[in-house]
C-alpha cells in the first residue's frame, strides 16, 4: 500500500498543492514554519479522518476561508483508492472513498494505516495517563472495529454515569435504580477493553524492546508495564465498591478509563531519570513497534510519517534508524527536515533513493529525484 497522489485546496497555510510520491521513501525540507508538517498531517487526515496535531476540523482551514479540500490517491491491494475529505466551516465533516461518501467515519478507520512520529509524541512521557490510554486506543482502533465501538460505548455510558452522579451532589438524592443500570452496561464491556489492551501490550513490549536496543546500540534496558484496576477484580465488582466513594466524588473513580502507562529505563521511570536522547529513541522505538503490530495485525504496511525526527538524536542513533525505516521490513516513508543535505547524504550513505520535495511558503517543489525535477505545486 503506497500514497500516489496528494492534492490540498486551502488546507492549513496552502492556497492549492499537488504532489506526486515515490512508493518507498519522501523527505519534506525547508525552513520551520513553511508547511512541511501539514503536508505529513494531510496524509494522516486522509488515513483516518483526522488530525494528529489539531483536534478541532475547522482550524485547518486556511485562514479566512470558508472550506477546504484534501484529496489522496492510494494503492491498496493493486488497486486506486481515491480518498477525498472536505472540511466547511459549522458543517459536518464529509469522507469519501471513490466519489462514496461514507456513513460513518468510524467505517474508514484500518484501511489506510498510519504511523505518525513527531515531536508532540513527548506527551506520551511528559503529560498524564490519558495520553498513554490515546496512544493504545488509537493503535488498536486501526485493525479492530470492535474495539472502537466498545470504546465509544463505554465512554458514552461513562459521561451518563457521571452525570447522575453530579445530579446526586445536586439534589441530595441518588437515583440507585438509573445506576445500576449503567454498570450492568459498562461492565461487560469495560472488561472486553481491558482484556484488548492487556493483549496487545504483552504483544508489543517484546517489539519495543528489540527496536529499542537497536537504535541505542544496546546501551539500556527498557520496559513498559500496563497498569489497570482491572488486574485486581473485573469492572463489576469495582464498580460496585467504589459507590460511595464515586458518590462524593461525583465522578466514576475506577474502571478502564484509569489505565495506565509506566515507562521505565534501566528499572527507572522514564520522565524522571531518562535524557532527552533516551526520551526520543523510547519514543520512536514504541512507535516503530506500533508499525511492526499493525502491519502484522493487518496484513498490510502503514504509512510511515517522521515530522522532525532528527532532533535530539545523535548521529549514530540517527543513521542506525534511518538504515532501519528504509529498509523493505518497512513500507512508504515520508520524513520532514530543515536540511536538504542532512537527508541525501544519509540516504547515499545507506543506499536508499529519496524522492526529495523543498516546501517554503506553501510552495512544493521536487529538488532531487531520478526522473526529472519539477514544479509540483504552488501558493
Amino acid at each position: 500500500m503506497h500514497l500516489s497522489r496528494l492534492s490540498l485546496f486551502n488546507f492549513r497555510n496552502y492556497l492549492q498543492a499537488e504532489l506526486e510520491t515515490d512508493a518507498l521513501c519522501n523527505a519534506f525540507v525547508g525552513n520551520n514554519g513553511e508547511g512541511k508538517t501539514n503536508l505529513l498531517d494531510a496524509i494522516h487526515y486522509l488515513a483516518l479522518s483526522k488530525s494528529y496535531f489539531n483536534p478541532v476540523d475547522s482550524q485547518n482551514i486556511r485562514y479566512d476561508e470558508d472550506a477546504c479540500m484534501l484529496q489522496g490517491a492510494f494503492v491498496i491491494n493493486d488497486r486506486e483508492e481515491v480518498i477525498n475529505c472536505a472540511l466547511r466551516r459549522n458543517q459536518k465533516k464529509i469522507l469519501k472513498r471513490n466519489a462514496k461518501e461514507y456513513d460513518r467515519l468510524a467505517d474508514h478507520i484500518g484501511l489506510i494505516p498510519v504511523v505518525m512520529i513527531a515531536p508532540t509524541d513527548s506527551q506520551l512521557i511528559t503529560e498524564g495517563s490519558e495520553e498513554r490510554r490515546r496512544f493504545i486506543d488509537s493503535i488498536i482502533s486501526q485493525y479492530d472495529k470492535s474495539y472502537l465501538d466498545n470504546l465509544v460505548n463505554y465512554n458514552r455510558l461513562l459521561s451518563q454515569r457521571n452525570a447522575l452522579l453530579k445530579q446526586s451532589a445536586q439534589y441530595g438524592r441518588l437515583d440507585t435504580d438509573t445506576l445500576e443500570i449503567f454498570d450492568e452496561q459498562l461492565s461487560p464491556i469495560g472488561d472486553a477493553i481491558h482484556l484488548v489492551r492487556k493483549s496487545f501490550i504483552n504483544s508489543l513490549v517484546p517489539v519495543f524492546r528489540e527496536f529499542y536496543t537497536f537504535i541505542s546500540g544496546g546501551k539500556e534496558q527498557t520496559d513498559i508495564i500496563y497498569e489497570s484496576h482491572l488486574d485486581k477484580a473485573n469492572m463489576a465488582t469495582l464498580l460496585a465498591g467504589s459507590r460511595e466513594r464515586d458518590r462524593a466524588a461525583q465522578f466514576t473513580t475506577v474502571g478502564i478509563h484509569k489505565d495506565d502507562l509506566e515507562l521505565l529505563i534501566g528499572g527507572k521511570h522514564v520522565k524522571k531519570y531518562a535524557s532527552q536522547g533516551q526520551q526520543k529513541s523510547i519514543l520512536v522505538a514504541l512507535k516503530l513497534a506500533q508499525f511492526d503490530f499493525m502491519r502484522d495485525r493487518l496484513q498490510s504496511k502503514p504509512l510511515l510519517l517522521l515530522d522532525d525526527i532528527f532532533d535530539k538524536l545523535d548521529d549514530s542513533r540517527v543513521a542506525r534508524l534511518m538504515e532501519l525505516v528504509s529498509d523493505d521490513h518497512f513500507g512508504q516513508l515520508f520524513i520532514s527536515d530543515t536540511h536538504p543535505e542532512r537527508i541525501r547524504a544519509i540516504f547515499e550513505q545507506i543506499g536508499r533513493h529519496i524522492r526529495c520535495f523543498r516546501v517554503e511558503s506553501g510552495s512544493i517543489q521536487l529538488i532531487n529525484d531520478t526522473v526529472s525535477q519539477q514544479e509540483v505545486g504552488h501558493a
